[in-house]
C-alpha cells in the first residue's frame, strides 16, 4: 500500500521501540467495548498519533488517548501488529522520527473514559466518540478507515481483546 509517501506492508510481529514513529489503539473499555473516534472532517479513527520527541510508546499512548478520547490508560500496552513503513522522501516527516523505515504501531489496551477529548489545538478536532462492540467498531471504520477496521477485527481474530477483559 501507499501512503503518506512511505511503501507500507503489515508486519505481525512487534517493531523495535526505537522505530516506532506512530501508535493507534484498540482501546477497550471494562465493558469490553472498543473506543472510536470521528473528526470535525468526518474521519473515523482509532485513537493515536506521532510520537514526539522523548515519548516512550507508553507516553504516546496517554496524550493520544487523552487528547483524542478523553480515556485514560489503565494497564499495559499489548502490542500486536505493525506497518513498515520505507519513505519515498529524502527526510523524515519530523527531524526525530526514523527514516527511511519507520513502523506505524497497533497495540491493544484497557482504558477508561473520564470526560471529552481535550482537542489541543495542533490535533485534529475530535467531535464525536463512541464505544462499540467490536463488529461493530469495525463496521463504523470501515466507512472511512478501512485499514482502521481490519486491525480490529485482527486483534478479535487473534483473542487480544478476550484477553483484556
Amino acid at each position: 500500500m501507499d501512503y503518506a509517501a512511505a511503501r507500507t506492508s503489515c508486519v505481525s510481529q512487534v517493531p523495535p521501540d526505537h522505530l516506532v514513529s506512530r501508535l493507534h489503539l484498540v482501546a477497550v473499555t471494562e465493558d469490553s467495548l472498543i473506543v472510536v473516534c470521528r473528526s470535525a472532517q468526518g474521519w473515523r479513527f482509532l485513537p493515536g498519533g506521532t510520537r514526539e520527541p522523548g515519548d516512550s510508546l507508553r507516553d504516546l499512548a496517554r496524550r493520544e488517548l487523552l487528547e483524542e478520547a478523553g480515556a485514560e490508560l489503565r494497564g499495559d500496552l499489548m502490542h500486536f501488529s505493525a506497518h513498515q513503513a520505507d519513505s519515498q522522501g529524502s527526510k523524515p516527516y519530523r527531524p526525530h522520527l526514523p527514516h527511511p523505515r519507520a513502523y506505524w504501531a497497533y497495540a491493544a489496551a484497557r482504558v477508561q473514559i473520564m470526560g471529552p477529548p481535550s482537542n489541543p489545538p495542533d490535533g485534529e478536532r475530535v467531535v464525536e466518540v463512541l464505544t462499540l462492540p467490536a463488529a461493530a467498531a469495525a463496521e463504523y471504520l470501515d466507512e472511512e478507515d478501512p485499514v482502521h477496521a481490519d486491525i480490529v477485527r485482527h486483534a478479535a481474530a487473534i483473542g487480544l481483546l478476550n484477553r483484556l477483559t
